[in-house]
């Protein structure tokens, strides 16, 4: 049996055993760099395998390494991510999320159940391939400065050096069974914008007595609207919360935005950073108040290193057959693993997770999110396939 093969039947060995690992994992979801039950199952299963890892990365993670025949002839890297999201699950399902107001909500259940899948296939096969594969348990890519970063500072990525790396990521838009890639530029950087605008309080009937910081933050945000809404690169710039703690009759002091500014150019995401200060302030001045603006830097752009992304592309069309490899479009969302392609060599596509005829359509970051189980015999198949195709 050619070693393609090999690899599809066992992660149709596996499926069921992976498939109860996912829900393990979503049942239990950990927030963000509090990982320590996911971490000890995890642990667990590498043990009960025989593979041997190191735990305590970032406190959480893990690195576990398979080493195949001639072991350094070359290194792959395998990420998984294993946090969740503060958002309370309305699925009535036996794998339901037993910790309130947590939930699985972006799929890194499904990542870590698949690269764990993909531990328990290479390790079956490990004197069929030559190199080594690390496979990286990541904590807290939800929550900045970004597990990843975090991971690397702390050596993950070298004794040995991987050569290459992959993750996969859950795309409820795309039916189970297929994949997307992009090479290039694929994902956006993703910096928080916090501006507290300041006037003078007062009571409302009084005029003249008070400086609105309501009326100074609405022509702030008109006038970044206006200047960030055609811009030649990928921009974007917006505003989801604004407190002013007055009332009907009273003004207050000052008012506080929070936004975001993304965009997939690092000398146009600096030159931006100065803009937002200059205007806000200028602005604010002029009304007769103030702008205080603290930009708090956060994952860059995600690049999709092209050589990289083409191998794995053609892995995934010799694995899942042309049809079930799709090109995908560049997004504004954002992924630490950004961090890891900035390193070396990086390739992050989607796994196709949904499934209309079941109703399983739902986006992540939902309290109705969901997966078609079927997809994870994609996710460790494909990856097991993708890391001893890089290694040959």
């Amino acid at each position: 049996m050619e070693l393609q093969e090999k690899i599809k039947y066992l992660s149709e060995r596996f499926l069921s055993e992976v498939i109860q690992i996912r829900r393990h994992i979503h049942a239990h979801p950990e927030l963000s760099f509090e990982e320590y039950n996911t971490s000890k199952f995890i642990a667990g299963k590498l043990t009960e395998w025989g593979i041997p890892f190191r735990d305590g990365i970032v406190k959480t993670g893990i690195v576990a390494t398979i080493k195949g025949k001639n072991s350094s002839s070359g290194t792959t890297a395998l990420r998984a991510d294993m946090d969740a999201l503060p958002i309370t699950e309305a699925n009535e399902v036996e794998y339901k999320s037993k910790n309130t107001g947590v939930m699985h909500a972006c799929g890194h259940d499904v990542h870590t159940a698949s690269l764990l899948g993909v531990a328990k296939i290479l390790n079956e096969l490990k004197n069929e391939f030559s190199g080594t594969v690390k496979l990286i348990f990541q904590p807290g890519e939800e929550k900045a400065p970004g597990g990843a970063s975090m991971m690397i500072k702390e050596g993950v990525l070298e004794n040995p050096k991987p050569d290459s790396i992959f993750a996969q990521h859950v795309f409820p838009s795309l039916e189970a069974g297929k994949v997307g890639f992009k090479s290039g530029k694929y994902m956006a950087s993703t910096d928080e914008i916090y501006l507290t605008v300041k006037g003078k309080g007062g009571h409302a009937a009084m005029k003249g007595t008070y400086v609105s910081p309501l009326l100074i933050a609405s022509e702030v945000l008109l006038e970044l609207e206006n200047k960030f809404s055609d811009c030649k690169a990928p921009t974007v710039l917006a505003f989801g919360r604004m407190h002013a703690y007055g009332a009907t009759n009273i003004i207050p002091d000052e008012v506080k935005m929070d936004g975001t500014f993304r965009t997939m150019e690092e000398a146009w995401r600096t030159e931006a950073h100065r803009i937002i200060g200059d205007m806000c302030k200028s602005k604010a001045k002029i009304m007769g108040g103030d702008c205080e603006v603290r930009i708090m830097t956060g994952y860059p752009a995600l690049i999709n290193d092209e050589p990289t992304t083409l191998r794995a592309k053609k892995s995934a069309e010799e694995f899942l057959g042309k049809e079930n490899v799709i090109e995908i479009e560049q997004r504004m969302t954002g992924e630490d693993f950004s961090f890891f392609a900035q390193k070396i060599p990086a390739c992050f596509y989607r796994l196709g997770t949904g499934n209309k005829s079941k109703g399983i359509i739902s986006g992540v970051h939902t309290p109705t999110f969901d997966i078609d189980e079927s997809a994870i015999k994609t996710g460790m198949g494909l990856m097991a396939w993708i890391a001893v195709k890089e290694l040959k």
